[in-house]
Formats: C-alpha cells, structure tokens, sequence
C-alpha cells in the first residue's frame, strides 16, 4: 500500500520538470536573439573595415598623383558619388582615370564575386572626393548602408546624402542607416617653399 505522502511525492518530479524546462526555452530563446544581433554588429565591423581599406585607398591614390590632386574631386564629386548605383567611369590612359574606374569597381565590391554578383565591399558603397576651404587638402570620404538605424551626426559630409533610406515602413528613414568614414589628404605645395 502507497502512504499519502508517497502520493504527493509522484507530481512534484513532473512539475519540477515543466518548470526546467520552460526555464531552459526561455534561454534557449536569449541565447537566439544574442546570437542575431552579434551577426549583425559582425556584418557592421565587417563593412567599416572594407570601408576604411577603400577609404585608405583613395587617398593613397591621391597622395601618388599630387599633380592631379584636384581633378579627383571633380572626378568624385559629392553631387554624384562613385559607386552604388551607377555605370563606373572607363578606364582611360591617365592614371587618374584608371585611378577612378578602379575605385568605383571596388566601391561597387568588384573585388570578390559570388554567383556572378560583386559582393565585395559593403552595402550601397559610395564614394566622394571633395576639396576642403584650405588650399592643397581634400575630403575623401566612403559612406555605405548599415542595417540598424542610427542617430546622423550634425555637421557630417553629404556623400550619398538621401540614398540611404529604406522602403516604406523601414526603419531607416532620413539617412539614418547612413554609415561613412572620412579622412583628409593633404598636399603640400612645394613650389611655393
């Protein structure tokens, strides 16, 4: 014969069971949702850093050709960035039109391919070059599209401005998904000295 307190005993085991488990799903599900957001901060680092190589460059590219220093930014205009969206420039005879066809193939990631499609670079990547209020310096400056919106920073450079926003009901609205890097280049004029 089973005592009472036997029978008492037989559901606790069941219950203490539902409730580790429950316990566990509800991790399981954290563990989930940690997981999405570290591939998404993984495929942001991933794009600032193909960003900051294109970035570097440019103004590489600038910094070897001083002579032709301002025709890169006529080549580059902010008002038509280089890269996403456009047919690139051919590659003439001058070093600075090879200099731009090339830039505007890696902006549009030419440097790797999948499938047949350039996939090499970060999302939407444009790319401007733009002379600063001092003689002999220049902007260059890449922006792409990050996947979480953010806050713009005031004061920030208008390359590709307005070409950062979702469809209709996305969260990016009003460039906020608008990611760029920027550095100055600066050549000296040595005939002056």
């Amino acid at each position: 014969m089973v005592s009472v307190s036997a029978r008492r005993q037989r559901g606790t085991s069941l219950i203490e069971v539902l409730v580790t488990i429950v316990i566990l799903a509800i991790g399981l599900l954290g563990l989930a949702g940690l997981q999405s957001r570290l591939q998404a901060s993984e495929m942001e680092s991933y794009q600032r850093a193909q960003a900051l190589v294109l970035l570097n460059d440019m103004a590489s590219r600038i910094e070897a050709n001083r002579a032709q220093a301002a025709n890169y930014a006529a080549a580059a205009p902010v008002s038509t960035p280089l890269g996403a969206g456009m047919t690139c420039p051919a590659a003439g005879t001058s070093q600075l039109s090879q200099d731009v066809a090339e830039w505007c193939e890696a902006l549009q990631g030419a440097a790797e391919t999948s499938g047949g499609s350039a996939v090499g670079a970060m999302i939407g990547g444009r790319g401007c070059v733009e002379t600063t209020a001092t003689p002999g310096e220049y902007l260059v400056t890449v922006a792409w599209q990050g996947l979480t919106p953010i806050a713009n920073p005031t004061g920030s450079p208008t390359c590709g401005a307005g070409k950062y926003n979702g469809a209709i009901g996305s969260s990016c609205t009003g460039d906020s998904c608008r990611r760029f890097v920027t550095t100055i280049v600066r050549i000296a004029n040595l005939s002056s000295l």
